[in-house]
């Protein structure tokens, strides 16, 4: 067994997770706790930053009981782009219309802040142009002014911090609020080009309270991921997790970003090996698109490029799509047939005997492939709104081909025509990269639950003409939060060093060629669909 061990911590949106990894990246152990959510109005998600810490104790301790504290060199945090509020005395504070100060964390899925984003859009400021020209309602900014709209009274005029739950994290166990620039480049509208919070783009939305005393709210001072913070963990923090006290602590990522850290590492034979020719697709409930690049490209509707938000001395470009596996699971659990699906699926996951379901389809149709049992069924898939490339949340889900059946294979045919749909809205956002300029990708590679689904691989292998890499390693995100660990302990020199040391071998699934003209043909009504919709936006709210 290897000598040095690091703790990834994973906070996803609902569950915390703990793994120990050593300096290979082999996962000896994994805890996993659920974390709460309320929902106390329509698009009004909130968690407790309370709830999640003591969740996060309890599985840094199950999964480092057995191994010796001084062997644990370091430890890294990712978690979701959840905005967490602290009064001026650092205790939970709401952000809820309830005015619980349980309820401190505005979850990243929350819809509440659109028309906040509509009124941040409308000044046109050129930060902008870093997040492909619109700020998304599920960034913080949005967030921050609704709160300071709509809770000032119960929140606002109390605010002493605002984080990211990753940096939360990190402050929570140091003491030390520095930022990371993974966090507040992306999602905080910070200037990652001149390394600086911008006064003139708060004062142009009535935010200058975050401009006061050198921007305390937001954080003073900024560090890179994988670096040291502070003095490593403090007493209280070294005793709730069970680890020594200064153990390193790393530079924290946004969840997706750890997992994109961990991928771009990922190397198969016969493919590509430049961290900068690969694509990361990071599926969860939501899906993440990472790819970095030396030169710098601006990209409508995607956001970016965040600079040396990963890899210091590279540009990052994140698409994504706001729903993929909530997505999928609500298409398919709300089906008439899902409860017989569920039945006779017996110990197969649903996803699994849905795959069996299509394969015996098509060969009771004499049909080569699946896929062409979608010839008349077509798919938009932005149930939720469209994050990427359109970065519009008021584009909505349409469906082409309904019927009146609710059979188990017309719930099959249904699951089908999601997944080539979501498949076609990443090849929708590799298109816009590359009419930005940006060189050619050469494959995809994927991690999160749905790397365990063949069909859903496979389609975005068809769908984009490219091969997708799925890694040996199972928890992704969870050794990239280790790589960080890792790269604060100086036991890698650099992160990329540390994505290439400890990432993991890939199995490599090609394209059908004989499916091109095929899927091109399906690409070509699904963008179709969504001109479409417009036009009758325009109709409608025309005067």
């Amino acid at each position: 067994m290897s000598e040095t061990y690091f703790v990834g911590v994973d906070v996803g949106t609902g569950s915390c997770r703990a793994a120990l990894v050593d300096s290979t990246g082999r996962v000896h152990k994994v805890q996993v706790k659920e974390t709460k959510t309320w929902n106390p109005l329509p698009d009004h998600y909130e968690q407790s930053s309370d709830n999640i810490w003591r969740g996060i104790c309890e599985c840094v301790q199950t999964v480092t009981h057995d191994c010796p504290k001084e062997k644990i060199a370091g430890i890294g945090f990712d978690a979701t782009c959840s905005l967490v509020a602290v009064d001026k005395n650092d205790k939970p504070l709401t952000v809820s219309t309830t005015g619980d100060n349980n309820q401190n964390i505005i979850l990243w899925m929350d819809h509440r802040a659109g028309k906040e984003a509509s009124q941040i859009n409308d000044t046109k400021h050129e930060l902008l142009k870093c997040v492909g020209g619109k700020v998304s309602l599920e960034m913080e900014i949005p967030k921050v002014l609704w709160l300071k709209s709509n809770l000032n009274e119960q929140c606002w005029s109390k605010v002493g911090k605002l984080f990211d739950l990753p940096d939360f994290l990190t402050w929570k166990c140091t003491g030390d609020d520095t930022r990371s620039l993974c966090s507040i480049v992306c999602k905080w509208n910070y200037d990652g080009i001149n390394h600086t919070w911008s006064r003139d783009f708060f004062e142009k939305l009535g935010l200058t309270d975050l401009c006061e005393n050198d921007f305390a709210i937001l954080g003073k001072n900024v560090t890179t991921p994988g670096a040291a913070i502070g003095q490593g963990l403090n007493e209280q923090a070294a005793r709730e997790l069970g680890l020594n006290v200064g153990t390193p602590v790393a530079g924290s990522m946004i969840d997706a970003h750890a997992g994109a850290l961990c991928l771009l590492g990922c190397h198969a034979e016969g493919v590509n090996e430049s961290i900068s020719s690969k694509m990361a697709l990071i599926c969860g409930t939501s899906s993440c698109h990472m790819s970095v690049e030396k030169e710098l490209i601006w990209a409508c509707g995607i956001w970016g490029p965040y600079k040396d938000a990963i890899f210091p001395g590279f540009y990052l470009h994140e698409g994504g799509q706001s729903t993929t596996g909530f997505l999928l699971d609500y298409i398919v659990k709300s089906h008439p047939a899902y409860k017989e699906a569920l039945e006779n699926a017996n110990k197969l996951h649903v996803f699994e005997y849905l795959n069996h379901q299509l394969f015996r389809m098509a060969k009771e149709q004499k049909l080569s492939s699946v896929h062409f049992l979608t010839e008349d069924f077509h798919v938009w898939p932005d149930l939720h709104g469209n994050r990427s490339p359109l970065a519009d949340s008021t584009i909505k889900g349409m469906i082409c081909g309904l019927t009146m059946s609710s059979t188990i294979d017309n719930l099959a045919l249904t699951y089908l025509g999601f997944i080539q749909a979501l498949s076609y809205g990443t090849r929708h956002i590799l298109d816009q990269l590359k009419e930005s300029g940006r060189k050619p990708f050469h494959s995809l590679l994927i991690c999160g639950g749905l790397r365990k689904n063949q069909l859903f691989v496979e389609t975005h292998a068809e769908a984009c003409a490219l091969p997708v890499l799925v890694p040996d390693e199972e928890e992704m995100v969870l050794v990239g939060s280790a790589m960080l660990g890792a790269c604060s302990a100086k036991v890698f020199p650099s992160l990329e060093s540390a994505s290439k040391g400890m990432s993991s071998r890939c199995a490599v699934v090609r394209p059908n060629p004989t499916l091109r003209n095929y899927h091109e043909r399906k690409y070509k009504v699904f963008r179709m669909m969504v001109e479409d919709q417009l036009k009758y936006k325009e109709i409608m709210y025309s005067s």
